[in-house]
């Protein structure tokens, strides 16, 4: 870590003597403007597919009554929460992590929750469970529970997450697909459509490749170049070539440009209506699944992306953590008050550091294209899948690399941290991946007769995930189904 002023190819030393400097102790940290800046704008376009997704997903679902969210109003509640909670990050925990609705979270609220009660109800839960992850916070469990982890499960958790962004990279780009008839075939994914085909794939693996080579030379902006100039590629692709379609977002020029935004959804939530619909036990039950979800999901997020740039302290522990998870059960709160469902800390954040942000100084800027979205939605989402995904490969790679510091000649520490590794891409789950390890590494240390070297919150945080993986029997077993 660099105390003073230091002069990069980026330009000029940013100068300790700055108060903006001082603040997001950008210099301390070794980094630029130049970089946060860069950071900033690929965080933002690596995670833009949000303001596309999220709407597409709670808008198409209907609650008990019938009743659906208006698309328009979730892109204007999705981009709000993002830009404050983003902003909110990098001032008062100055870490280069973007929030936003959480992917998993909202669809289990559209397709789980809100099926059993009204989306005033829904949203009241995620409120709660917001409330609720506040509270383990100011109560020092959640910070307690993530410096109890070992170091090398740690490790594990950056590497596996590396792998499912990278996973994600080529899911959204549509690269690797799933085959429709899985259950007669022996492999449920596949390349492509069976082959790579479309146009649209050759911008995918052309970004790949120029992601690579720009790298492998070192360049400065290297994951932003390739977003940029594959979106230019896709709009002159989209142009002259006939292609039926690109996904969630296309490159074309909109015919208008602004959008004026609808604020319609926010406030819309009932704290407790929920307990009038359904028993106290199901409502003890999602919550649980919703809060289990969100905690493990922001903590290997925040301890990947954190450890990828290099800033967890000598113990391997994250800085300002206490803030850092305060803010994001406050996001969760939002998400849920805004009815654009639970905002999280985005593993996206790891494009930003791919592009050397240190600082949440890379959220201003990112929290501030979020703002922008609310007025020109339509630029800011022509950004294809195809031309972002390559980045999301690229950092898979980079947050792999960490997996040369896990000791692998010592299974009892091994064995948790390979089942963290492949759990979540595999499963598509951060938290799965998490749970894996931690049951599978109590479990080893307690048969080796090594049960006193467990922290006693891993031996609780394992039995609840025990509870979490067997959810489904014991809902059947209390009679809930």
């Amino acid at each position: 870590m660099q105390n003073s002023a230091t002069r990069s190819a980026d330009g000029p030393p940013t100068g300790t003597g700055s108060p903006l400097d001082r603040f997001f102790r950008i210099t301390e940290r070794g980094s630029t403007y130049a970089r946060e800046i860069r950071g900033g704008f690929a965080t933002f376009f690596t995670m833009a597919y949000i303001l596309v997704l999220n709407p597409i997903i709670l808008s198409s679902a209907k609650d008990k009554f019938g009743d659906q969210l208006d698309a328009g109003q979730l892109v204007t509640a999705t981009a709000l929460v993002a830009a404050v909670m983003t902003v909110i990050m990098g001032v008062g925990g100055n870490l280069p992590l973007a929030l936003a609705a959480g992917l998993g979270i909202n669809a289990v609220v559209a397709f789980q929750v809100a099926p059993l009660m009204s989306w005033d109800d829904a949203m009241g839960l995620i409120v709660l469970e917001g409330l609720l992850i506040c509270v383990l916070v100011v109560t020092g469990l959640r910070e307690a529970v993530m410096h109890a982890i070992p170091q090398p499960l740690k490790q594990a958790i950056s590497v596996g997450i590396g792998l499912f962004i990278a996973f994600i990279g080529f899911v959204d780009a549509g690269f690797v697909t799933r085959i429709p008839d899985s259950a007669n075939t022996t492999v449920p994914v596949q390349l492509g459509t069976g082959a790579l085909t479309g146009w649209p794939m050759f911008v995918f693996c052309l970004g790949v490749l120029l992601t690579i080579v720009l790298l492998a030379r070192k360049v400065r902006g290297a994951i932003l170049i390739s977003i940029v100039v594959m979106t230019l590629v896709a709009l002159v692709v989209n142009a002259v070539a006939d292609v039926k379609s690109w996904g969630l977002t296309s490159p074309a020029l909109p015919d208008k440009p602004f959008a004026a935004p609808d604020f319609g959804l926010l406030g819309n939530f009932d704290l407790f209506g929920s307990f009038g619909q359904v028993s106290v036990l199901t409502v003890v039950l999602l919550v649980f699944t919703l809060i289990l979800s969100d905690f493990f999901d922001t903590m290997g997020t925040v301890v990947g992306v954190t450890a990828e740039a290099g800033l967890l302290d000598e113990r391997g522990q994250v800085p300002d953590l206490g803030r850092v998870l305060l803010i994001d059960g406050a996001a969760a709160v939002a998400g849920g008050a805004s009815s654009s469902s639970s905002a999280t800390t985005y593993i996206e954040s790891a494009a930003g550091v791919g592009e050397g942000a240190r600082t949440g100084f890379a959220n201003l800027v990112t929290g501030g294209l979020f703002a922008l979205a609310l007025f020109i939605a339509p630029v800011l989402t022509m950004v294809p899948l195809q031309a972002a995904a390559p980045a999301l490969v690229a950092v898979g790679f980079l947050m792999m690399t960490q997996v040369k510091h896990i000791d692998w000649d010592r299974y009892e520490v091994a064995v948790p941290a390979f089942l963290t590794i492949v759990v979540m891409p595999f499963t598509y789950s951060i938290t799965n991946g998490i749970g894996a390890g931690f049951i599978a590494y109590v479990f080893i240390k307690a048969c080796l007769g090594k049960a006193r070297e467990v922290h006693w919150l891993l031996w609780g945080t394992a039995a609840l995930f025990l509870v979490y993986f067997a959810i489904d029997p014991l809902e059947q077993l209390l009679g809930i189904k």
